[in-house]
């Protein structure tokens, strides 16, 4: 039997697309609740499960990040060490539709909620799971954080200056990236679930999304024998396209050929360089990086990056401004595109975070409740799955709901 509906569907939760959708979040750190955020933003009624307040997420309530990854969801605490507490998780499990969780892969084994027992407890749920390196294998019941997959995935040898040493991505992004594929695999399920109302266990690694996000780097290794090097703030293959010191900071410039290539010289006024034998194709350019780089930095640094900016996309040419992230925010074109979404918070007051960068034409898109107190929701969530009163009271006495 399927829940009440959530208090969202009478806020305007039913002209979401997820609004159907229950699912139960049992994420930790950022790879899972990134998963689980994005259902949550399209109207999915997420109820998270929080354990008892341990080491790793006291204190975090009031945290941007927390502020920020787990709005638009609601929070029950409930002890799955406590055998009743591990039932009521069965109970739960029953009538939902999706069950999110990126713990070791051995944790839920001892739990009890892995892919088996949840599938005879339902054959529609939808499973989720995010772990460090995969479900099986040599590495599987190692921890993994995001660093270690950039650094394990290649990531890192490609990042950075050449000859200074690996160097990390600036964000967690074998994190966000197993998130959102992870997001991805649970829609796909969902649809297929509507077809053959079977449920699937949909899985993915911060390892299998770093390998994933290395995209063409790592296509020239798997398809040409090539193993990329660092290239800086240079494309790897095409030139010029990268990083350039103006008067007053840097820029992007993207003009590796044909007509860009041309105009480009033109607008620096060296249109010489598009004869020089040095540079007359995209390989030799390449071969003679360092050279060119040099001549053109020469130009560039005569006039500031906004004159340069509005010069060459005048012509055509992409290019951009090298942004601190205070200075991203205060961007026109980010701006007009409100990517900091307002909410206002119980204890925190007006804040804003960062809203879901899709958007989809007649379908909301603000935030509909900002992030949740540890077991703010528990006895309201409970309810809507049907426990009495006494119920409640007495898993509360059990030491398996707080």
């Amino acid at each position: 039997m399927s829940p009440s509906p959530s208090p969202d569907a009478a806020a305007g939760g039913p002209d979401l697309p997820l609004a159907a959708i229950t699912v139960l979040d049992l994420t930790i750190a950022r790879a899972g609740p990134t998963a689980v955020r994005q259902l949550a933003d399209w109207g999915a009624d997420v109820i998270r499960v929080d354990a008892p307040v341990d080491g790793f997420e006291e204190g975090r309530e009031a945290s941007s990040d927390h502020l920020n990854i787990h709005r638009n969801k609601r929070s029950l605490v409930i002890d799955l060490k406590n055998p009743s507490g591990r039932e009521l998780l069965h109970r739960l499990a029953r009538s939902a539709d999706v069950l999110i969780e990126n713990l070791r892969p051995t944790v839920k084994y001892r739990l009890g909620f892995d892919w088996e027992t949840l599938h005879a407890v339902n054959p529609t749920l939808v499973m989720g799971s995010i772990s460090g390196f995969g479900q099986d294998g040599p590495y599987a019941t190692r921890g993994g954080v995001d660093q270690i997959a950039q650094g394990l995935g290649g990531m890192m040898s490609v990042t950075g200056l050449p000859g200074h040493g690996p160097v990390r991505a600036g964000v967690a992004i074998s994190d966000v990236t197993a998130g959102l594929q992870l997001a991805i695999g649970v829609l796909v399920a969902l649809i297929e679930r509507s077809r053959t109302g079977e449920g699937r266990w949909v899985h993915t690694s911060l390892l299998e999304s770093m390998i994933g996000m290395l995209d063409f780097q790592a296509a020239r290794w798997t398809v040409a024998g090539e193993d990329p090097p660092q290239a800086g703030n240079d494309h790897p293959t095409m030139i010029p396209m990268g990083t350039y010191e103006a008067a007053d900071g840097h820029i992007n410039i993207a003009a590796p050929g044909g007509r860009l290539w041309r105009a480009f010289c033109a607008e620096i006024d060296r249109p010489d360089l598009v004869d020089d034998e040095r540079f007359s194709s995209t390989k030799l350019r390449s071969a003679n990086r360092s050279e060119l780089n040099n001549l053109i930095g020469e130009r560039l640094a005569q006039a500031n990056c906004d004159e340069w900016v509005e010069r060459l996309n005048a012509v055509g040419i992409p290019c951009g401004r090298v942004n601190t992230v205070a200075e991203a925010f205060a961007d026109p074109q980010v701006e007009h595109l409100g990517m900091a979404a307002p909410v206002h918070h119980p204890a925190m007051g007006d804040i804003r975070i960062v809203r879901n960068a899709t958007q989809i034409d007649g379908v909301p898109g603000d935030i509909r409740r900002p992030s949740p107190a540890r077991g703010e929701h528990t006895n309201e969530i409970l309810a809507q799955f049907g426990l009495e009163p006494d119920e409640i009271s007495a898993l509360r006495n059990a030491g398996a709901v707080s």
